[in-house]
């Protein structure tokens, strides 16, 4: 590996939802995101870096949110762990959500924030606790989500959020609400 290594690997996710929100689109044909193994084939992997200049080599071709179709997902997620709720490494967190209004650039400001935090590991988080983060472009907002591994330690939960605030600049007043992920 030449590069500048990257403390973990990460994998870039694609997927495009159909207006009505239950099926993806693939190329033409519509599939329905109603089961688990739907959904995993809905979501495309673009590609995995685990260089500093790896990531720059895929990031740099990606459409920004702010220019994507509405109900467009990206996913960034470390190497080895699906942008599922069954995989284990997510199935007994939870997830930070953000949602943001279509002003400007700012759902592409606060992605590209949080990718690149990602990436040299998140502030006060022990390594590892974080597992990805999600982008989903809507037609009158994006949603910004923080995919964590143990959704029962409260104080790593609330130190997600704490850093996320300060990450991108939010007011304490600012809506953020965490999900725990769906218990098989």
């Amino acid at each position: 590996m030449t590069g500048t290594p990257l403390q973990t690997g990460f994998t870039f996710y694609y997927m495009r939802r159909s207006k009505k929100g239950n099926a993806a689109l693939d190329g033409d044909a519509k599939t329905s995101l109603t089961d688990k193994a739907s959904f995993t084939d809905a979501v495309k992997p673009i590609g995995t870096c685990r260089t500093v200049e790896e990531f720059w080599s895929i990031y740099n071709y990606l459409i920004r949110p702010h220019e994507l179709p509405a109900t467009t997902d990206y996913h960034f997620f470390r190497e080895g762990v699906n942008p599922t709720w069954e995989d284990p490494y997510n199935s007994n967190g939870g997830r930070w959500t953000i949602r943001l209004p279509k002003r400007g650039l700012i759902g592409s400001r606060y992605w590209e924030e949080v990718l690149l935090s990602l990436l040299g590991g998140f502030p006060d988080v022990p390594d590892g606790e974080i597992c990805g983060a999600v982008i989903s472009v809507r037609g009158h907002e994006d949603v910004l989500s923080i995919w964590n591994k143990t959704s029962n330690n409260q104080r790593v939960v609330g130190r997600i959020k704490d850093g996320l605030k300060k990450l991108l600049r939010l007011p304490a007043s600012a809506p953020m609400r965490y999900h725990n992920h769906p218990r098989n």
